[in-house]
């Protein structure tokens, strides 16, 4: 039978104490006149001769009691501080392994899952300590809760001594956390960036719309990085900061430029309307400018020798065809402005363009040669002047600060004098061929030219 907490078990009393209890009823008796103060100073004593012994032991249970419940309650703040201090890392570690891929990042994580396990057994021989010790246990032993005691203490200076392991790894991962936390401290400015950029762009888009213009390339690129503003919306803990961080940025790029082309698109749709009509009034001019070159062809056949013109014979042939085919284009490039293809629009109108300029060079080149012909047919000295005086230029160049030329200068100064004096010799005869004349002498003042560009970049080196 068990007795109440604090008070010592009954137990069963042989024969003879059984007498000694029935005499004491008699003694009792005798003496029921007595005061109550002398009756209880007789119980006194009486009490402590029948159970002193069992309630020594048990004053000293309760101390032991006591003893083990504060061990208990200190295991129970370090297993608390140890597995707020873990949580915490953890959190660091995750912070870490989202942003860094290092073979320092990997390391850590390794070692955090090597003291998880650690803290795993220690946190393991703490539950099975206090499993093993019911310490509100009515007939708890002096020496059980001494052992319990013992145990609980031991637990809780190995939950200690682990913490502060925790505390040193946690200590040594500071520069990896700062530059976690860097980086993650840029993500979400820059996901905001992409969300404002991708709305500035959509509203560039419908403000071109209310002008009338299409713009559906740029629709078509702006709704391609729709799936990328929901792996942006998804967050960095499904994709990794660093790959959302790329993400966020070419999205602010991307967006950006097609913002930018759709503000532009109706200064572009005013230059395109603008070079149509500027390339149709050129294209009309050069037709009647090509119309000009048989009566000057005419004149040089009739003047000069054939090899002053004969290459200029397809020009009037070539101008009516460019000038056909750059009409073709641009009927082209209306076509596909009115249909608000601005790229191929503009493609056409750069052929035009082309084609144009190379009429206008072939037409005037015609024109040119007859006007150069004309000058040196009437003073062909005038040429040999001009060319005589670029070599002598060049040889005054060449001998500056010198007592004899340099070969590498005089060489070619000295071959430009001979092909000067040939192509002089070319005019004697009945029918000079003005025109290699004249290509000679250009001829000869592009070498003395160069020997010029040669000596100066030689001084500017010293």
């Amino acid at each position: 039978m068990t007795a109440t907490r604090g008070t010592p078990a009954m137990r069963s009393y042989p024969p003879s104490a059984i007498r000694a209890r029935s005499g004491a009823t008699a003694l009792r008796d005798t003496l029921t006149l007595m005061s109550l103060p002398v009756l209880a100073a007789l119980a006194l004593p009486a009490a402590f001769a029948g159970g002193g012994t069992r309630r020594w032991f048990g004053g000293r249970a309760e101390g032991q009691r006591a003893e083990a419940q504060a061990a208990k309650d200190a295991a129970a703040a370090a297993f608390y501080e140890l597995d707020t201090a873990q949580r915490d890392l953890r959190i660091s570690i995750e912070t870490i392994t989202a942003v860094d891929d290092s073979p320092a990042a990997r390391r850590a994580v390794t070692d955090f899952e090597a003291l998880g396990q650690r803290i795993d057994e220690v946190s393991r021989r703490y539950i099975q300590a206090v499993d093993a010790h019911d310490l509100d246990r009515d007939d708890l032993e002096a020496a059980t809760a001494s052992q319990a005691r013992a145990e609980l203490t031991s637990a809780k200076d190995e939950l200690i001594r682990v913490k502060q392991e925790l505390d040193r790894f946690g200590t040594s991962l500071g520069p990896l956390l700062g530059k976690a936390e860097t980086q993650l401290a840029r993500l979400a400015p820059a996901v905001e960036r992409a969300r404002q950029a991708l709305l500035a762009a959509s509203n560039a888009l419908d403000a071109v719309r209310e002008q009338g213009l299409r713009a559906d390339d740029l629709a078509g690129r702006l709704a391609a990085l729709s799936p990328e503003l929901t792996r942006l919306n998804q967050g960095a803990g499904q994709h990794g900061a660093a790959q959302t961080l790329e993400r966020a940025e070419r999205v602010q790029r991307e967006a950006g430029a097609i913002r930018a082309e759709a503000e532009r698109l109706p200064e572009k749709a005013a230059e395109i309307d603008h070079r149509l009509v500027s390339l149709r009034t050129r294209a009309q001019a050069l037709t009647t400018r090509a119309g000009q070159v048989d009566p000057v062809l005419s004149e040089l056949r009739r003047r000069f020798a054939a090899a002053c013109w004969q290459d200029l014979q397809h020009v009037p042939e070539q101008a009516t065809q460019n000038v056909g085919q750059a009409e073709q284009k641009l009927r082209e490039a209306q076509t596909a402005r009115d249909a608000q293809r601005w790229p191929d629009a503009a493609s056409l109108l750069a052929t035009v363009r082309a084609l144009l300029n190379a009429t206008d060079e072939a037409v005037s080149a015609a024109g040119d040669r007859l006007t150069r012909l004309n000058a040196v047919q009437k003073d062909p000295q005038t040429e040999i002047e001009r060319t005589r005086f670029a070599i002598r230029d060049a040889q005054r160049l060449a001998m500056t600060g010198r007592t004899t030329p340099d070969p590498r200068h005089a060489r070619p100064l000295d071959d430009a004098v001979a092909r000067l004096e040939r192509a002089i010799g070319t005019l004697e005869g009945r029918h000079p061929d003005y025109w290699h004349f004249l290509t000679e002498t250009d001829a000869v003042r592009q070498a003395a030219a160069r020997v010029v560009a040669q000596i100066r970049e030689e001084l500017g080196g010293h």
